[in-house]
């Protein structure tokens, strides 16, 4: 894709991967629209780059989507690329009581169906565009679920799932698909984590966009680092080694709570 000339609009970009996106696309001279919940940091993120356009809205919240694309699509009729980035990951006891239906349904209200209802919005007028192109934030426990992350695991996996499927859908327009596939990135999804992940074990957001974008310049449709390769072959070859290393961290976590 010709970044330098798109415009572009990223959702949950006023922090981790989205601002790091909002960074490097801003150096390449691409228009750049950010949506978020908080309007602190819409506008902290405004005075950082005073030519961002910043828009408080809640991809969780149909409402919001629906007023968001009337505005974006008629202030920046040439809008054509989409970065589903907005997303939440919780540490959650499948049998903690404490949480509410609407509680333990947050992750997918933003992970996944933010995503689809993003894309359903704004689709239509995507494929009114000369080239265009979405981006959907899975992430490498798609290929294998993290017990300690529950929701977060399934939503992840839906999105590859529901991504593929859209590509395949889309194969004879002008809109292209990609699939964002991180690793563990150091972001502000772990702040409140009783455990913080093994600072070794994670990736910089700035290399991790910087790898993203180097493929969507390249138009492929996986945009992912090596060690997500390894991974990916490694979820096919020994599948319940990796759950059982992934759920070491659960009862970790548990012992950590029961303190």
């Amino acid at each position: 894709m010709n970044l330098k000339n798109s415009t572009i609009l990223i959702t949950g970009g006023t922090s981790g991967i989205g601002l790091e996106f909002v960074t490097q696309l801003t150096e390449i001279g691409a228009t750049i629209i950010v949506t978020g919940r908080k309007q602190d940091a819409l506008d902290e993120t405004k005075k950082n780059f005073p030519n961002v356009h910043t828009f408080k809205s809640d991809v969780s919240n149909p409402q919001d989507i629906k007023d968001l694309y009337d505005t974006v699509t008629t202030l920046f009729p040439e809008l054509n690329l989409i970065i589903n980035n907005a997303g939440m990951m919780r540490l959650i006891d499948l049998q903690d009581q404490s949480l509410d239906l609407e509680n333990i349904n947050r992750e997918i209200a933003t992970n996944l169906t933010g995503t689809i209802q993003m894309v359903h919005q704004f689709l239509p007028h995507l494929l009114k565009q000369k080239s265009s192109g979405i981006v959907n934030v899975s992430s490498g426990i798609a290929f294998m679920s993290y017990s300690a992350a529950p929701i977060y695991s399934a939503t992840k996996a839906a999105v590859r799932a529901y991504t593929q499927a859209l590509r395949l859908q889309l194969e004879n327009t002008n809109v292209k698909v990609f699939e964002m596939i991180p690793p563990g990135v150091k972001t502000n999804l772990q702040n409140e984590w009783v455990k913080q992940p093994n600072p070794a074990m994670m990736m910089t957001a700035d290399k991790m966009v910087k790898i993203s974008i180097d493929g969507l310049l390249k138009d492929k449709n996986e945009l992912k680092p090596f060690p997500i390769r390894i991974l990916k072959l490694a979820s096919r070859l020994m599948p319940n080694h990796l759950l059982n290393y992934g759920h070491k961290e659960f009862k970790e976590i548990k012992k950590l709570q029961n303190k």
